[in-house]
């Protein structure tokens, strides 16, 4: 936990799972330039009283800070943060709670969930991913007018050409500011004449020859969502030497992504109860719309939104299979695979099965003899390879 330093206040914030071995803190140059520009705009201090809404604010920094400063203005309404992340959510009511806030003190939604009627604040947080600031966007200009407000921010390394072009032709006029400790704002100035379209996603696409059970089927991709336009090389190696499987077991595809390893398992064993995990919204969406186009008549399935395997039954799961990210915003780190490793043991029954896929240089063969006592090559290319692990 760290203490960040503003105009309106201390806050001390963490990221989420906290872990005190992290190095990265849970704001950056950006959250401050954004809030320091609220207070200091030429013209005067930003108007907060009407509809204010954070997308994206990754740990939930902008949105306390905006939650102090609105608590001492009530009867005002709290401010609306849309976040496709599950993680940044808990973050965002482990930090209200630290500063002594309530948990309604912010309004919790999630990219997948409708947007306020009438937006008079706008602050974005510039996401890695172009294609889910698009989506939101689309979603989000029918609810806001002429006056309001649209600040973006992002380090100069998350703010492209195309970024300020995407601002412009969905919402209107934009600029962006000096660079201020390699952070950048953006200034948008919402054009009610601009058309109006919506959104281009999701998008599908059809999985091709090589892919196992799944060869042929329609994959459905929201956006923002990892191989949300093609199957990877990874996820297409893993298909291609997963065996068939009978009788009632229960499989989680941990991380699901856009859900092709869940609605494998679904489609090779004929009564399997899958249940699919991710921490992104846009994911689980995208599972649950790709488990639909595809699965038979009567098939039913979970999707949950969670930190891995926090909070799953321990020894009801047969079969666990898992593509794990190796970086979370900016951290490339493999605390979080190494997370789910050890929920993936703890959810498995004696004799259930880990199946991995990962690039070969990240050595996960080495965590999972550690964590299993075994692991075994199933699969493998220059640069994948697939593991199994089981639990004795």
């Amino acid at each position: 936990m760290d203490r960040m330093t503003t105009a309106r206040g201390d806050f001390d914030l963490a990221r989420f799972p906290e872990d005190p071995r992290d190095p990265l803190r849970a704001w950056d140059a950006a959250d401050e330039y954004l809030l320091r520009h609220l207070d200091e705009r030429e013209g005067g201090p930003v108007d907060l009283s009407g509809t204010v809404v954070v997308l994206g604010d990754r740990w939930g920094a902008l949105s306390t800070a905006l939650a102090t400063a609105l608590a001492a203005q009530r009867p005002v309404l709290s401010p609306v943060q849309i976040s496709d992340s599950f993680l940044g959510q808990q973050a965002t009511r482990a930090n209200l709670e630290r500063n002594g806030l309530d948990a309604d003190a912010v309004r919790l939604r999630t990219t997948r969930d409708a947007p306020p009627d009438r937006i008079d604040v706008l602050l974005v947080r510039v996401p890695k991913s172009l294609a889910l600031l698009e989506d939101q966007l689309h979603r989000l200009a029918p609810h806001v007018h002429e006056s309001t407000v649209v600040v973006g921010a992002g380090m100069v390394t998350e703010i492209h050409t195309s970024t300020l072009k995407l601002f412009e032709r969905v919402l209107g006029p934009t600029r962006t500011s000096l660079a201020v400790r390699k952070a950048r704002l953006i200034f948008c100035s919402p054009d009610p004449g601009l058309p109006r379209s919506p959104s281009p996603w999701p998008r599908s696409y059809t999985l091709p020859a090589g892919a196992g059970v799944v060869s042929g089927l329609t994959v459905v991709g929201h956006a923002g969502v990892f191989s949300a336009e093609r199957l990877d090389a990874g996820t297409r190696l893993l298909l291609s030497g997963l065996p068939a499987r009978k009788g009632p077991e229960h499989v989680v595809d941990l991380g699901c992504g856009n859900g092709v390893l869940g609605l494998a398992a679904a489609l090779s064993g004929d009564e399997a109860e899958v249940t699919f995990i991710d921490e992104s919204h846009q994911a689980l969406a995208s599972a649950e719309a790709t488990f639909l186009a595809n699965a038979p008549a009567g098939a039913t399935a979970r999707f949950v939104a969670a930190d891995g395997l926090s909070g799953f039954p321990p020894g009801t799961a047969d079969l666990v299979l898992n593509n794990p990210p190796f970086h979370t915003h900016r951290g490339r780190t493999d605390a979080t695979a190494w997370r789910m490793f050890n929920g993936a043991r703890a959810a498995l029954r004696r004799g259930g099965e880990l199946w991995v896929v990962g690039n070969r240089h990240l050595g996960y063969h080495v965590k999972l003899r550690r964590l299993f006592g075994n692991c075994e090559v199933v699969a493998s290319d220059p640069k994948f390879v697939v593991l199994r692990a089981v639990k004795r």
